[in-house]
């Protein structure tokens, strides 16, 4: 039995939720409170709605913001820039102050922001051991660790007014049925609710708020070419945020502090001393880096949270976002061992009993250390730095990676290169290069679509990426069509249905089942790779192994997506790479962090500013509104858009729309020359007795006479794009979960070939074949006033599913072209409130060999059948069954 909370729009489990979920508990408005809760975060209601100190006007403020953070100028550009303006006064017949009297004035005026993150400390470790003359020089060497104060960064965290209503401030289980539990964001998991429920059992730290801190490491190389340029950064979040705003890239993950990288010579860079020395400085360095939060780890701290309320905080470690390679440093085991179970390095394709740091101490207690390592894959010479702070256990703090596991590991590295190995082992050397290369024809063939990252020359290239090997899965599966055995698609395919629902950014018991039931496939089909001699040695691949975790993983911290390797990957650039293009190179480190901390700054600013209200509007109209003059124009602006994009703003009903200015004009006469189609007239005639029908009458069951008459000199309006805007909280989106796509319809795409996207059209209902949906490929976007209403609509082609399901090898749906009598495609004209949203169509390509002239803009028009990909990305996974 559950109870429904009002304010939180959620149900909970009346169990422990009658305790845990307390609205206005331990809330205070104004209580005494740290100082240092106000210096990050001023109280706004205090703040002069026009104060832009230290800037001087909100034009000011503005170039500061374009030049340093959005352009990067460097310093000579810009005071030439300066120069520039202060001419044009002069030729103007202007005395005015310059809007900067210098590059060094404005980045004073940065650097006077009074709030924004805490600045730099450092601390230096170096060998404690006995060095002599003749030790190693890493044995020598100082080691700076560049750190921010922890509990600062996460004060500044806590406070930050841009994370309202994006906010967890208790654990809760959602519930959406009857046993029908939900997992999101991380705070809805089981391993919160656990914390939570250990610190309301502790007298000293009941009803505080529970603030787990994520902590994120990887390392990046900046430049190959000019020798030593890596850097390994940290990461830090608050487990309280939503997800979405994690990923959004803003404040809500911050770089913490920069490791330092031990480097030795060749002679004793395998010479285990040394191994052991960098394991020690590594947990070493975490240690003192997390040390400023461990008293309130115990003893709650009063901070202001984003809704402007006094909390009492308990802060705790939570949990920690890593590739494999350093999940071994972090859990001190043997390399080839999983970090969460025993499992066997010889027999990861099961799953052990789980890790535990008690039983880790057990052991270690009980066997030499020799035993540990064979028998356990446990190091005993470097303990993790976890085992220093409460409540805090490695193995269990390690989550699920979707980018290095699932897809630069199990898809790119593994499966990808299985492909091929197969075709090179049954084809031999020649004849496998040959199809290879046919293969990447297929993956340069396909259609175009909104966001899809286009494969000119297939996979021949040598630079991959996440974002490659993302874009790759979306369209691999179809181009292996008659070179590799169904065992083989229905593997892939398996394993591109885990990845998908794992990607999704909430999960019930149903996605669960369905994951496992997914991985299970995978296990059974990716046989035929043993079978077929690509893997003679079966799968002992700890990234491969780590799936079996990944359903417990979403139970005990929410979706995957927020927790993910990608969003430390992303935060490199603009932490790491953006600043050390701009430093001068030598020593890069201390002006990388300088330019953080001033990133920083005008971050704070913009949520400052933002907050009390003083960026409405573009600078321009604030100009005018300040200074209203006759003569100021209003321009217009007009907004370059990309294909696929993310949506600010609330949660909103789907929605198609064209512009409010079209490309061009036509009659009716005039565009059914256009199209060589002399059944326009009569197809917007049908359009138009079906639209102003209130019962729903099909066109069909009465006599074309009494359909509208429609003049052949009707003015139409052509737009060459229409916008789809709809929820998909899994792909690039607001903080509403908004994501919006650009359908084109053109006759020349960038001046070159003709681009006519495909959409999906509701034609029936749920229940029928594909849901009820049909695709379309949209030969024009109309839009036409008749007797005073306006329509919008499509011209389409239409094809329609093969069968009632999808295929059973692919396990997508095949798509025909509709064709009449005379074998030509048939057209239709829907109104824009039946399109969904675009969608992918893959040729089927069965065994065609595609020519090297080949055009991918012709692959809609020259193939026999079409597969609807529902894996070119997740809302479509999601949503075409």
């Amino acid at each position: 039995m559950g109870y429904y909370c009002q304010p939180c729009k959620r149900s909970f489990a009346s169990s422990r939720g009658l305790t845990l979920h307390r609205h206005r508990e331990h809330r205070y408005r104004r209580p005494a409170a740290p100082q240092s809760t106000f210096r990050y975060h001023p109280d706004l209601s205090e703040q002069d709605g026009t104060d832009w100190s230290p800037f001087r006007d909100r034009p000011t403020y503005h170039f500061a913001e374009l030049s340093f953070e959005k352009m990067e100028t460097s310093a000579e550009n810009l005071k030439e820039l300066l120069q520039v303006l202060e001419a044009r006064d002069i030729l103007d017949g202007v005395d005015r102050e310059p809007i900067f009297e210098s590059p060094n004035d404005l980045l004073g005026t940065i650097d006077a922001v009074e709030g924004g993150v805490p600045g730099w400390d450092s601390f230096r470790i170096r060998y404690s051991g006995a060095v002599d003359a003749d030790s190693p020089a890493w044995k020598h060497a100082d080691y700076f660790v560049h750190t921010r104060n922890a509990m600062e960064v996460m004060e500044y965290m806590v406070g930050n007014p841009e994370f309202e209503d994006k906010w967890h401030t208790r654990a809760f289980e959602e519930y959406t049925g009857p046993n029908e539990r939900r997992w999101s964001d991380m705070m809805s998991g089981h391993w919160s609710w656990k914390q939570s429920d250990m610190i309301a059992k502790d007298p000293q730290t009941h009803g505080a708020m529970l603030v787990p801190t994520i902590l994120g490491a990887d390392k990046t190389t900046v430049s190959v070419a000019t020798g030593h340029q890596e850097f390994h950064p940290v990461y830090i979040s608050a487990g309280n945020l939503h997800n979405n705003m994690r990923r959004a890239h803003g404040e809500g993950v911050m770089v913490l502090a920069f490791l330092a990288i031990p480097k030795a010579c060749r002679e004793f860079s395998d010479d285990d001393e040394y191994k052991l020395f960098r394991k020690q400085l590594y947990h070493a360095s975490f240690t003192h880096i997390l040390d400023p939060l461990k008293p309130a780890m115990t003893t709650p701290v009063v901070l202001r949270c984003p809704d402007g309320h006094f909390r009492r905080t308990i802060f705790t470690l939570g949990p920690f976002i890593a590739d494999y390679p350093e999940q071994v440093f972090l859990a001190s085991i043997v390399s080839g061992w999983c970090p969460k179970c025993f499992a066997s390095r010889e027999a990861l394709d099961s799953i052990g009993n789980r890790r535990t740091r008690e039983y880790t101490a057990e052991l270690i207690k009980s066997f030499d250390p020799d035993v540990l390592w064979d028998g356990f894959g446990v190091v005993t010479d470097a303990e993790p730095f976890t085992n220093h702070f409460p409540r805090a256990d490695i193995h269990e703090l390690l989550t699920p990676d979707l980018l290095h596991q699932l897809i630069k590991g199990t898809f790119k590295d593994h499966l990808v290169t299985w492909v091929e190995q197969y075709l090179m082992i049954t084809h031999g050397s020649k004849d496998g290069k040959r199809i290879m290369d046919d293969i990447d024809r297929r993956i340069a063939a396909a259609p175009a679509f909104p966001g899809l990252r286009r494969f000119p020359e297939g996979r021949n290239f040598q630079q991959w990426t996440g974002d490659d090997s993302k874009a790759l899965m979306k369209v691999f599966l179809p181009a292996l069509s008659g070179y590799v055995p169904d065992e083989m698609i229905r593997c892939i395919s398996s394993f591109l249905d885990f990845a998908y629902l794992a990607r999704r950014p909430s999960h019930n018991t149903a996605t669960l089942l369905a994951m496992d039931k997914a991985l299970a496939s995978f296990h059974t089909h990716r046989k035929i790779f043993e079978d077929t001699g690509v893997r003679p040695d079966g799968f002992s691949l700890p990234r491969q192994h780590a799936l079996v975790h990944y359903v417990r993983g979403i139970k005990m911290f929410g979706s995957p997506n927020g927790l993910c390797s990608s969003i430390t990957e992303s935060k490199h650039i603009p932490a790491v790479k953006r600043p050390w293009r701009r430093s001068s190179r030598n020593k890069p480190l201390p002006q990388i962090l300088l330019t953080n901390t001033r990133l920083s700054k005008l971050a704070y600013t913009r949520t400052d500013f933002g907050k009390r209200g003083m960026l409405r509007g573009d600078v321009v109209s604030h100009a005018a509104d300040v200074l209203p003059l006759d003569d100021v124009d209003q321009p217009e602006h007009m907004e370059n858009v990309g294909d696929a994009q993310d949506v600010d703003g609330p949660t909103i009903e789907a929605e198609t729309t064209v512009g409010t200015r079209a490309a061009y004009t036509r009659t009716v006469f005039e565009l059914a020359e256009e199209m060589y189609e002399p059944r326009l007239c009569t197809l917007i005639r049908r359009f138009l007795f079906e639209q102003m029908q209130d019962d729903n009458l099909s066109a069909d069951d009465v006599d074309p006479s009494e359909w509208p008459e429609v003049s052949l000199r009707q003015r139409l309006s052509i737009h060459t794009s229409a916008s789809s805007v709809f929820y998909a909280p899994s792909e690039r989106s607001g903080t509403g979960g908004m994501h919006r796509e650009i359908i084109r319809s053109a006759a020349q795409w960038y001046k070159e070939f003709e681009r006519r996207d495909t959409v999906l059209i509701q034609n029936g209902p749920e229940g029928d074949a594909m849901g009820g949906m049909l695709v379309g490929r949209v030969l024009r976007f109309l839009s036409f006033i008749y007797d005073g209403v306006s329509y919008p609509c499509a011209l389409v082609n239409w094809f329609l599913p093969v069968g009632d399901t999808p295929d059973a090898i692919f396990g997508m749906w095949e798509v025909r072209p509709e064709k009449d009598e005379d074998g030509q495609r048939t057209i239709g004209l829907v109104h824009l409130d039946c399109i969904i949203r675009a969608c992918h169509l893959m040729p089927a390509f069965r065994s065609s060999r595609i020519p090297h002239s080949f055009h991918f803009s012709d692959s809609l028009t020259a193939f026999k059948a079409f597969y609807v990909n529902h894996y070119i990305d997740y809302h479509a996974h999601e949503h075409i069954l």
